[in-house]
């Protein structure tokens, strides 16, 4: 499934290959009240998966961080 708009966005930010276009597409998607709860939604994922990656009780697997 492809990703949505909001989570390649994200993916990009977080890779550090967004560009100034897509930024200010970023940032008017987090400040719209329509995209807000798609871009929450994204970084939760994104940081959950963090989370589970780096559990002390070794359920992380690879010790990288987690792709979007």
């Amino acid at each position: 499934m492809p990703l949505s708009r909001a989570e390649t966005l994200i993916h990009k930010l977080i890779s550090n290959k967004l560009s100034a276009e897509e930024l200010s597409e970023l940032l008017e998607g987090i400040a719209s009240g329509e995209e807000q709860q798609n871009y929450s939604d994204v970084l939760e994922n994104y940081f959950n998966r963090l989370l589970e990656a780096h559990q002390p009780n070794g359920r992380g697997t690879t010790g990288k961080d987690a792709d979007l």
